[in-house]
């Protein structure tokens, strides 16, 4: 529908999905529901193999929870949907790469959505904060994951003091990959995700579901998971054609041909 907030784009293999609502791209309930069926389509369709998620505009990507939503009537603990706040943090299973493609302002639930993706790409005049701490509530997921992903001290100091951090600051701490031109972002990311679908769809699996479920295993425990094929899509990729592709294209000295099965 022309007035979703938000727009879908199939090109090939990869998805585009951009939130669009005016003025700031905050979320909603119904917004965050949306979004965990969009994502959940995604990740069931065989013939997609990686998303990029982007905000409508040039200023911001998201300011994550809509507050006016809230003083109508929106509760904090309500239905987000199937895959948690903005469809992606919750979303079970999810194994295929996505990308997220950040615009311009990113805080407090947006940049919960952006760490819930796999790279990050942000336009050179993006900026990230977590302000939870000034309206007196916590940044839950950032909570958990932000000191996970940079120095501990720096996620300490943004959750604490609800500071901006601009590209350039981001990108120095680790959770930006790569700084673009605002006018090159799409380009760029498009061109990240035309890489990325031209690879084994099997092994992307494989790498999401053993980073996600050993993150709090044993080093010895998960690596003997891994070797054993006990995790679902590592069993998945060693008995498949694509890992028998794979040898016999090294072996020709061509490019493979992924089919994803």
């Amino acid at each position: 529908m022309s007035d979703s907030p938000i727009k879908i784009q199939r090109n090939g293999a990869v998805l585009e999905v951009t939130l669009d609502r005016p003025k700031a791209n905050a979320i909603d309930l119904a917004t965050s529901r949306i979004m965990g069926d969009v994502f959940a389509d995604f990740r069931d369709d065989p013939d997609l193999r990686v998303a990029i998620v982007t905000g409508a505009g040039d200023k911001f990507f998201c300011p994550g929870w809509d507050l006016k939503a809230a003083a109508d009537g929106d509760a904090v603990d309500g239905d987000y949907g199937v895959g948690g706040f903005g469809g992606l943090q919750e979303l079970p299973d999810m194994n295929k790469p996505v990308i997220a493609a950040v615009n311009g302002i990113c805080c407090g639930g947006g940049l919960e959505l952006a760490l819930s993706c796999d790279i990050i790409l942000a336009a050179d005049h993006a900026s990230f904060a977590l302000p939870e701490i000034r309206s007196g509530t916590v940044a839950d997921a950032a909570s958990l994951k932000l000191p996970k992903r940079i120095p501990y001290h720096i996620a300490m100091e943004m959750l604490f003091t609800g500071r901006w951090l601009d590209v350039e600051e981001a990108a120095r701490w680790g959770f930006v990959n790569h700084i673009h031109p605002a006018a090159d972002l799409m380009s760029k990311a498009r061109e990240m995700a035309a890489l990325l679908a031209s690879g084994p769809p099997l092994v992307y699996a494989a790498i999401k579901e053993v980073v996600r479920e050993a993150e709090n295993m044993k080093f010895n425990d998960a690596l003997k998971m891994m070797t054993h094929s006990e995790f679902p899509t590592v069993k998945t990729l060693y008995t498949s054609e694509d890992q028998l592709e794979g040898a016999k294209a090294f072996a020709e000295k061509r490019d493979p041909v992924w089919k994803g099965r």
